[in-house]
């Protein structure tokens, strides 16, 4: 079961990683901050989602940057920079909201990937 989990949750690099739930954190606070503003308030579901959004936000990613990769290929395009700022953080949104469905696809993938190398 370790090695499962190893190969799976272990699979990103941990500067990847690290930089992708800096990110996942920020939209974090936003919802929780947003959510304790309402007039029912915060509660613990909230957090809780929040946290494990979080936390998954990664492999959510990663599953995103993979899927637009092998779409686009090494094509680059020339846009406006606000315009692409604006999609840029509507995807990270997308994939932190969507975080608990789509991780798991790339869970998924990283133990494929990390069971078929050859162990030393």
């Amino acid at each position: 079961m370790r090695n499962v989990l190893a190969m799976s949750f272990g699979g990103l690099t941990p500067s990847y990683y690290a930089r992708q739930l800096f990110f996942g954190a920020l939209f974090a606070a936003f919802f929780i901050y947003m959510k304790s503003r309402a007039p029912l308030g915060l509660d613990f579901a909230t957090v809780a989602i929040s946290v494990v959004s979080t936390l998954l936000y990664p492999y959510s990613r990663f599953v995103y940057e993979s899927a637009v990769g092998f779409i686009m290929g090494r094509n680059v395009f020339f846009v406006n920079a606000l315009f692409m700022l604006a999609v840029k953080f509507f995807t990270m949104f997308v994939c932190w909201f969507l975080a608990i469905f789509i991780a798991p696809l790339g869970l998924l993938y990283l133990y494929w990937h990390h069971s078929r190398q050859p162990s030393n």
